[in-house]
């Protein structure tokens, strides 16, 4: 059967995530159920990156095996009109060999954390921010981000269902920016833990409201203690915006 990519994009906040579940409203859900409706049968669509409940996605990529083969125009307007009304689209899809695999031949995963830093609450992007009324020193968060960068044990940015093998992760990238009143932070790595990159946010926060000194995020880091991480932050300010291979 030929193997689709298909680069998708999201709305996460309707969704319980984007693993398929019982009785539940996912992104895997719906693309498998429009799939469903194109041949009658069920087929697996595979993700580079299973996103939580409440977090987007830009350009979240997976992979689908199908009965036919299909021009790629076509086939993203046929999933795409029956995917609706959900807030999922998938913006591009081209045939790949059969050893490429969404989530085992990615080389690195980018996710950006949106952060409203002003005194009014959001209305356009209500649900995908993290408004913070409090001023944050965007200067300060960036200093203590670089203590995270390289390889490090992140037990302290891990939640405690975490799946993964191994707590021990390379942070490539991880930059505090200010724009007006939006604060952005970029993260990028071959991979993450779970709930790791909204867990940094949330100790970064700490810093920006200046409860916490730069050097503090060190410590927490050194600490391997789920319990020296700062509040985690909400999923609706994360947004995956780009796997690559």
């Amino acid at each position: 059967m030929p193997r689709y990519r298909l680069t998708i994009e999201y709305d996460g906040t309707g969704f319980l995530g984007w693993q398929a579940q019982p009785q539940a409203n996912t992104v895997q859900g719906v693309l498998e159920a429009a799939i469903i409706k194109l041949h009658g049968a069920h087929f697996n669509v595979q993700c580079a990156g299973r996103t939580d409940t409440g977090v987007h996605a830009l350009a979240q990529v997976a992979h689908v095996d199908l009965p036919r083969v299909w021009d790629v125009f076509e086939l993203v307007n046929a999933i795409n009109g029956n995917v609706r009304p959900h807030l999922v689209s998938v913006i591009a899809a081209e045939e790949v060999s059969e050893d490429f695999h969404a989530r085992f031949s990615a080389t690195g995963r980018d996710y950006l954390f949106r952060i409203l830093n002003r005194r009014a609450p959001p209305t356009i992007d209500k649900n995908k921010v993290w408004h913070i009324p409090v001023q944050l020193d965007q200067d300060a968060m960036h200093e203590a981000a670089q203590y995270l960068l390289g390889m490090h044990d992140f037990t302290t940015f891990r939640a405690a269902e975490c799946q993964s093998k191994s707590p021990i992760k390379t942070l490539d990238r991880l930059d505090v920016s200010r724009y007006g009143d939006e604060i952005e932070i970029v993260a990028e790595a071959r991979s993450f833990l779970h709930h790791q990159v909204r867990s940094m946010a949330g100790s970064l926060r700490m810093v920006g409201e200046g409860k916490w000194k730069p050097i503090d995020v060190k410590r927490a880091l050194d600490a391997k203690n789920r319990a020296a991480c700062g509040p985690v932050a909400p999923p609706s300010g994360l947004y995956l915006v780009a796997v690559r291979y």
